[in-house]
């Protein structure tokens, strides 16, 4: 996908980029690049793959939960790695706020660079885990919407994320073509953890790759042991 290809894309999809904009995905494409000499942020470098693979896929969370940009929601990132999908998510939408969790301070180091060189506002990057944030006051059941690109099944993945989704808000899940079987193993976790599907979107990439997009509505609080402390999700999935 070129930059022209990918400009026409998300016009399509209803997203019209300023030039501004295109200039930050430019900027944020180079930052990508440049750090990965040395630091291990993604095996995805050429520029075409860039676009679609990381900054299209990233933004198809927008195509189909519109209310993302409405008003100044709310959105936390866990496992963001090299930002995605909340950084291009925030490139198209400034109104956004979004709150980017990693393990790994050199992404965070990274992750930093971005968003300072992009002029990013309304952007909070926070390193540590998921189990652990998960359970601070300050963090939990605080966001309109969670999301992970890339980052466990969804029995896991649940755990990692409904802590942080305040009641009302939703859980967005990005997957391939696993979807439909980590759906079903990941119901039990779903229902324990206060959420339930409320709708899903099957469709592919411009290059064919299959993808699912499923939304989770947060309908009743976490229970407070959860998430379990780190290591246990993945270990001892619920379920």
């Amino acid at each position: 996908m070129t930059v022209e290809e990918f400009i026409l894309a998300v016009k399509n999809a209803g997203i019209n980029l300023t030039k501004q904009q295109i200039q930050q995905f430019e900027q944020y494409f180079d930052m990508l690049v440049a750090t990965n000499e040395h630091v291990n942020l993604t095996a995805i470098t050429e520029k075409k793959d860039v676009y679609l693979k990381h900054f299209y896929d990233s933004l198809t969370v927008a195509f189909y939960e519109k209310e993302l940009a409405t008003t100044e929601k709310t959105l936390i990132d866990i496992g963001t790695g090299a930002g995605f999908p909340s950084l291009p998510l925030k490139i198209v939408l400034p109104q956004l706020k979004i709150t980017m969790v990693d393990s790994l301070q050199k992404r965070i180091n990274f992750l930093q660079e971005v968003v300072t060189n992009l002029g990013l506002s309304g952007v909070e990057i926070i390193h540590g885990r998921a189990e652990d944030i998960g359970q601070d006051r300050k963090y939990r059941e605080a966001f309109d919407y969670a999301t992970a690109r890339a980052v466990a099944r969804t029995s896991v993945l649940a755990e990692y994320t409904l802590p942080f989704v305040k009641v009302g808000g939703k859980f967005i899940v990005m997957k391939g073509a696993a979807a439909q079987q980590e759906l079903a193993d990941g119901k039990k976790a779903l229902a324990i953890l206060g959420g339930v599907l409320r709708d899903e979107f099957e469709f592919s990439l411009p290059n064919g790759d299959a993808r699912d997009i499923q939304i989770v509505d947060k309908n009743k609080k976490t229970p407070k042991q959860y998430p379990r402390q780190a290591g246990t999700p993945s270990k001892k999935p619920i379920g």
